[in-house]
């Protein structure tokens, strides 16, 4: 009789391939040889491949959802410069990049200053952040994500859309300020803010004040409405600083520049 055990390594490729275990099939070989010729126990080896599997799973999915979210590259929590901007705490940045509690509250989070004071870079890196710790988020220009929902509108798909959305649990809105009233374009942006109030966070970047948002919602009675939903559990930041964006380009000349200044003060001496 045919020993059901006697291991076939076609068949064992074949078999993780259909349990869709990759990383478990390209080590197999390996592990077990070395399983073989160092006495590891069948539990050792068993929590070696799985470990490596979860490990490789998680690499896949935080480049797959990095990928989705569509965020400006190069902008990280990391390479932020928090004493350029006094007002924003870092302390207060890093428990939101948590993302436990308001996340599930669908809490938002509002971010205000002139343009270049490092709005979309602390949004960005904020964003990473939370998709580093599991999160989904999804970063799109106002403008744009409002064309593509009035298009879905004009197909008779807009409940649809809007609930495609659903799947990010944060929605950064960048340049919001820019969009202005036209009809349709304030009320599709009117129903994906009520959609999502209550239920999925929205983080805005905006140049201008509650007080200048009547040109994109056209009336002051759907202003107050859209304002109201997205202030109610909200985390408001106000960057009203001079340009993040100089102040960076400043403050590294000024470092290359000692730099420079450093290697000519070292050229030509003689060690003591």
């Amino acid at each position: 009789m045919n020993d059901p055990f006697v291991v076939d390594p076609p068949q064992v490729d074949l078999l993780l391939k259909q349990l869709r275990l990759p990383t478990m099939r390209a080590l197999w070989r390996s592990f077990t040889e070395r399983a073989d010729r160092e006495g590891w126990s069948s539990a050792r080896l068993l929590a070696a491949l799985a470990a490596h599997e979860v490990t490789d799973r998680e690499r896949r999915r935080f480049e797959r959802h990095r990928a989705e979210a569509k965020l400006p590259r190069g902008k990280t929590l990391d390479n932020f410069d928090f004493t350029l901007v006094p007002a924003v705490s870092k302390a207060r940045v890093g428990v939101l990049a948590s993302g436990d509690i308001w996340l599930e509250e669908g809490a938002n989070v509002l971010l205000f200053g002139p343009p270049g004071t490092g709005k979309s870079h602390l949004a960005a890196g904020l964003g990473l952040k939370l998709v580093e710790n599991g999160f989904r988020v999804l970063y799109q220009r106002t403008a744009s994500l409002v064309q593509k929902l009035q298009a879905a509108r004009r197909d008779l798909a807009l409940d649809a859309a809007i609930g495609k959305l659903f799947k990010y649990h944060l929605l950064i809105l960048d340049d919001f300020s820019y969009v202005t009233s036209e009809g349709a374009e304030t009320s599709v942006l009117f129903d994906l803010i009520g959609a999502r109030y209550e239920n999925r966070s929205v983080l805005v970047i905006a140049n201008e004040p509650f007080s200048a948002w009547g040109k994109i919602f056209g009336s002051d009675a759907m202003t107050v409405a859209a304002v109201d939903r997205l202030v109610h559990r909200s985390h408001i930041f106000e960057l009203n600083v001079e340009s993040y964006r100089r102040r960076a380009a400043a403050a590294a000349r000024r470092a290359e520049a000692g730099k420079r200044g450093g290697k000519k003060q070292g050229e030509g001496t003689e060690p003591a």
